[in-house]
C-alpha cells in the first residue's frame, strides 16, 4: 500500500475522535445544565439548629425540644415520614402538608429517659421530597439514673453472671 493511504486513515481517525469527543462533552453539559435546573426548582428545607442538647436529666424524666425549619427553596416541601431511633424519641412534624417557599413550620421531638441511664444520642431520621431526599436530626442527654432503678438492674446482672 501506498504511504499517503496511511495518513489519509490516520486522518480520518482523528478527526472523527475528534467530533464524538465534542459531541460527548456538549451531551453532558447538557445533562449537567438540566440537573442544576431541576435541583434550582426543588425545595430546600433549612433549620435554625439539628441537634438539641437537653443536658442533664434525671432518668424517668420525658424532655420536649422543637427543631424550627423553613423551606427556602422555590417549590413546596412535604415531609413525609419521620422516625425516632428507638421508641423513646418520638417526631410530631406536618405529615403530607405541603410547607410552601418561604414558609416555617417546626418538627417536636419526646424523649423518654425511662431505663435510658447514661450519654444517650437519639436521631431522628426525616423523609422529604428535596434533593437531598433525607435530613437527620440529634438530640442528646445524660441521664442521671433513678437509684431504685439502678439498684434493680444490679441485682439483675449479679443474679444472670451466678
Amino acid at each position: 500500500m501506498k504511504p499517503w493511504i496511511f495518513a489519509l486513515i490516520g486522518l480520518i481517525i482523528i478527526s472523527c475522535s475528534g467530533n464524538a469527543a465534542t459531541k460527548v462533552k456538549s451531551e453532558n453539559l447538557a445533562k449537567a445544565e438540566a440537573r442544576q435546573e431541576a435541583s434550582d426548582s426543588l425545595p430546600v428545607l433549612t433549620f435554625d439548629k439539628k441537634t438539641h442538647d437537653f443536658g442533664t436529666i434525671n432518668e424517668g424524666d420525658v424532655v420536649e425540644t422543637a427543631f424550627s425549619f423553613t423551606n427556602t427553596g422555590s417549590s413546596d416541601l412535604t415531609i413525609l415520614d419521620a422516625r425516632g431511633s428507638c421508641g423513646c424519641t418520638v417526631p410530631e412534624y406536618p405529615k403530607d402538608t405541603p410547607i410552601k417557599p418561604g414558609e416555617s413550620k417546626e418538627i417536636k421531638v419526646k424523649f423518654d429517659s425511662s431505663n435510658k441511664p447514661g450519654n444517650q444520642t437519639k436521631t431522628v431520621t426525616l423523609t422529604t421530597n428535596t434533593e437531598r431526599g433525607r435530613e437527620i436530626l440529634r438530640i442528646k442527654t445524660v441521664v442521671t439514673p433513678d437509684p431504685i432503678k439502678e439498684q434493680q438492674r444490679q441485682a439483675a446482672r449479679n443474679q444472670a453472671t451466678n
